[in-house]
């Protein structure tokens, strides 16, 4: 990782513009029929220029044999040890939605489930119910009131909301009520440490009342919890490479990671062409942005390559938009692995290309894939120098030493 305090002394002030895109889940696995993952099987004449034009890699979020959760790799990517800085996704589901933590607070993803007669799950994630119904379930679920800690549940995106304890000593030693598969029952929230005790009993108490709520619904009658988090209070993006960051994220999730790192958040709803178009509209306020596209991942956990391709193919019809700024650089990679054929993340390294016009000095590739990105100039190397190796091709910072 970047060593923070060294970033603050080299970083130079400047108007150049930098522009990380990151593909969600981009990376892959190649299909029997042709070998071809679903990156390589996409038609991508505008990535595939810019690869050639730039220097290309695949980058580890976490270490080798990792398989990293969305929270951490975005850290990652932003530049900050995920190891180091462990990030629960809770907080980022609330800071996602604009709801502003209180140090003792603690937070958790939900997620609307369907249990069958026996309360076994049957679907982790409702059906994918519409976003209106979720909003409608979490104000019946914000209605919920137990002794000892005031709640709060705010909807997220779908079948997804987050829930707040506020009290005094609360602690989020506690793991996921979700057991990551069917054909399980949710788990109980227990206290991996004494201290977490009070707060286990505490969202015990509160899904109980949340199961009665829901008792009368379908698909989703049911919920589980997971990422249990307090604020950690990182060191600031802006601060430390000297940036004026923004965000163009559809989903609250990657909202919330980039305003937990001190990144303004630009509200922005699909298709991938208005979010850059948005960062066109706000071109000359900001000199660095994070441009997040959420559905290859989530058509890689649909298990639907064919899907996941055409999302691809929509990012690289759309970037014109964003080539057209003439930023100094760009980066195109992803945040982990979703292969379609694991339908879940997977420890796979990403593909990642650099173009920098000025100052990039090109590579091998022909392409923009993990075959050519395997033989690039950049090898396998980890996200956190991702920023330091953006930063220097836009010439932004210093010569260290004499």
């Amino acid at each position: 990782m970047p060593d923070f305090d060294l970033m603050r002394k080299l970083v130079l002030p400047s108007n150049r513009r930098i522009i990380l895109l990151v593909l969600d889940g981009l990376g892959g696995l190649p299909r029997q029929s042709d070998g071809k993952t679903e990156l390589e099987a996409a038609h991508t004449p505008n990535l595939d220029r810019i690869a050639q034009a730039g220097i290309t890699g695949l980058s580890n979020p976490i270490g080798r044999g990792i398989t990293p959760g969305s929270g951490p790799a975005h850290l990652a990517l932003f530049g900050y040890d995920p190891i180091r800085y462990e990030v629960g996704r809770g907080v980022l589901s609330a800071l996602g939605v604009g709801f502003d933590l209180e140090p003792d607070d603690v937070a958790a993803r939900g997620n609307f489930c369907t249990v069958d007669e026996r309360g076994v799950i049957t679907d982790r994630r409702a059906g994918r119910i519409p976003s209106e119904i979720g909003v409608e379930l979490s104000k019946l679920l914000d209605k919920i009131e137990i002794e000892g800690a005031e709640t709060f549940v705010r909807p997220v995106k779908e079948y997804r909301f987050v829930l707040v304890l506020r009290s005094l000593g609360l602690s989020d030693r506690i793991p996921d009520t979700d057991p990551q598969q069917v054909g399980l029952r949710p788990l109980p929230a227990v206290a991996e440490v004494p201290e977490a005790q009070r707060t286990a009993d505490l969202v015990n108490t509160w899904i109980a009342k949340a199961k009665a709520a829901l008792a009368d619904w379908r698909p989703a009658n049911m919920v589980t919890l997971r990422g249990f988090a307090q604020d950690p209070a990182l060191p600031k993006f802006p601060e430390i490479f000297g940036l004026k960051p923004a965000a163009v994220a559809v989903y609250p999730m990657y909202r919330g990671v980039a305003r937990l790192v001190g990144m303004d958040v630009i509200p922005v709803e699909h298709p991938i062409s208005n979010e850059f178009q948005t960062v066109a509209d706000n071109w000359d306020v900001y000199d660095f942005f994070f441009v997040h596209v959420k559905y290859t991942d989530s058509r890689g956990e649909d298990g639907d390559f064919e899907a996941k391709q055409a999302v691809i193919e929509e990012v690289d019809q759309a970037l014109p938009i964003l080539l057209d700024l003439e930023p100094d650089v760009l980066v195109v990679t992803g945040d982990h692995s979703t292969p379609s054929q694991l339908k879940s993340h997977s420890w796979h390294p990403v593909p990642t290309l650099v173009w920098a016009p000025e100052t990039v000095r090109s590579d091998a590739a022909t392409a923009f894939g993990e075959t050519e990105c395997s033989r690039g100039g950049l090898g396998i190397f980890p996200a956190t120098e991702l920023m330091p190796i953006a930063l220097a091709h836009a010439q932004r910072l210093a010569k260290y030493g004499a």
